[in-house]
Order: C-alpha cells, then structure tokens, then sequence
C-alpha cells in the first residue's frame, strides 16, 4: 500500500497545502522558507474564530539582547495555571505568533501561554535555541504575579521542532536547577538527529516533512556537532543517558510521521525511567495535520486530547 493511501481519507487534501518548495528551501535558503511558512501561519491565523482571549507581542531582556514573546491571556480572573510553548519550523522557521497553538490552549485550559521566539538555526545553533528558552521559563516564573500565573502549575510544551525543545529543555531545566514543572508536553517532538528507524526512511513524500529536510535541519541546527557522537541532549533529546526527574510526559505523534519510531521509544524510555507518561499514536496522520486539517475527526481528537492532557495538569 503507498503512502497515500495509508493516510485518513479526511487528511490526503493536507498534502497540497504546502508547496514542496518551502521544504527545499528550508534547507537551501532558509529566509525563503520563512517568507513561505509565515503566508502559511497567516492562512491558519486567519481561518481562526474571533475569540476573547487577548495577544500582546513584547520582550524581555535575555542574556545576549531581548528575547520577543507573544502573550495569551484568557478572559477570566487569576491567577492561572501558565504554559510555556516552542513553536515549531524544523528549528529553522517560525515565530512566537503561534496563534493556533496560543488561543487554543488558553480557551481550552484557561491559562496564561507565553510563546517564545527563540534564536533559528543556521544563524544559531542549538545552544542559543536552549539558552532562549530556558531565559523565558525562568522569566515566566520571575513575573508569574504580573502575568496572573500561579508558579505552581507550569508547563512547557511545543510541535515537532518546538516539542525537540520541549524534551531538551525538561533535561535543561532539570540540570540547572530550574523550577518545578508540571508537564512536557511533546506533540510529535523533532528529538533524533539520526532518523535511523523504519519511520525516519520511509517517509519521503516531497510535500510533508521528510527525512532528506530534516536532516538538512539538523545539520544546521547542530552546527559543528552534526555527525558527532555524542551530541548533546539538550539538543536532540533521544540522545539522554539519564530520564530521572523529569515532569510528567505527554507524547502525541501520527502513525505516519517520520518521527513515529523515535517519539515511541523516546516515551518508552521515559516510562522505564519511571515517569509518568502518556502516549499516543493516531492511525492515518501525518506530521501536523491536526492545524492544516483542523476539522478531520482524527484531527479533533488529537487536538482534544493534548489540550485535556495540559488542563489535567495545570487547569
């Protein structure tokens, strides 16, 4: 059976929603496949329903220069559980405005999301990337009062590239002696640089994110570390030696994602390690679909499902 085929009836029309230049270009010209991926977030932003949850773009001051966020505050009193999300983009693409991600979780959970716009590969390396995201959890809780969030109930979370950083920066966090955290919540998390399982060379379709692109991503996202062993895990977190006291976990990926195989060992060896974990694989997706195809059943129940799991948490 082709890849196609094997993919949710509901979903097959996600394939022509993005040129395959823009995954070209993530790896040969970078600012193209910004330019092209932001058109592709404005389509998502604008196909969203008015809402009453308010977005304030700002920055803070980080240890190399001002860090940009993107602010999500439901309409009810605090102080609220806070979430910190990682947009996603193959560590190359994206910005904070993750506006799917931000009035969803915040709607859904009622709670502060605070979106950062971490330094992007090839300008940076994974150092930078960590560095950023670490600086705005430790911001978050610094001004939980002011955002109405309560330092008790913090979780971080992100999509593909952005769960990558959610993984890395639960070991990050752990080992700098960050504070306590509810949740990682990985939605089909970037975490291997190697993509050596069935999954990472089976996928290849031009139009999804595909293995000869991620390695491109990798490559510059690692800098002089790709290729190397070891490589740090808080740059690609399938690489951890030691899951010890790490937050709880919640790990959703499709069943055709070319990081199925490393997201289910990855929470195989979180479970092992004795924390508790969620997770789940949805037959017939494909990497990100649940935002191009929002209103497919699978997508409706991916997306409950991961938004439930951060209201248990933190709600």
């Amino acid at each position: 059976m082709s890849f196609i085929d094997r993919i949710d009836p509901e979903l097959v029309g996600a394939l022509d929603l993005m040129p395959a230049e823009r995954f070209v270009a993530v790896g040969e010209d970078p600012p193209r496949a910004r330019q092209l991926t932001e058109e592709y977030q404005s389509r998502l932003r604008d196909a969203l329903p008015h809402t009453e949850v308010t977005i304030e773009e700002t920055a803070f001051a980080g240890p190399d220069g001002d860090i940009p966020v993107v602010i999500y505050q439901p309409p009810t009193p605090a102080p609220r559980g806070g979430l910190l999300w990682m947009h996603g983009g193959g560590y190359i693409v994206g910005t904070a405005r993750a506006d799917y991600h931000g009035v969803g979780f915040a709607e859904h959970v009622d709670c502060t999301v605070v979106s950062v716009d971490y330094r992007l590969a090839p300008e940076s390396t994974y150092k930078e990337s960590i560095a950023d995201c670490f600086a705005a959890l430790k911001w978050m809780v610094d001004n939980a009062s002011a955002l109405g969030i309560d330092r008790e109930r913090i979780a971080i979370g992100g999509g593909s590239a952005g769960g990558g950083l959610t993984a890395g920066l639960a070991h990050y966090n752990r080992d700098q002696g960050g504070p306590a955290l509810k949740l990682q919540l990985m939605l089909y998390p970037m975490i291997d640089d190697r993509h050596d399982t069935p999954s990472g060379h089976e996928i290849t379709h031009p139009t999804v994110w595909h293995r000869q692109v991620s390695l491109a991503a990798w490559k510059m996202y690692l800098g002089d570390e790709f290729g190397r062993d070891p490589v740090s895990p808080y740059a690609a977190a399938a690489r951890a030696k030691d899951f010890s006291n790490l937050p709880p976990a919640f790990v959703t990926v499709g069943a055709l994602d070319l990081f199925r195989d490393e997201n289910i060992d990855y929470a195989q060896r979180l479970m092992a390690a004795g924390v508790p974990t969620d997770l789940q694989v949805y037959p017939g997706m494909i990497h990100g679909a649940e935002m191009s195809v929002p209103e497919a059943v699978v997508s409706r129940r991916m997306r409950k499902e991961y938004r439930d799991a951060v209201k248990r948490a933190i709600g």
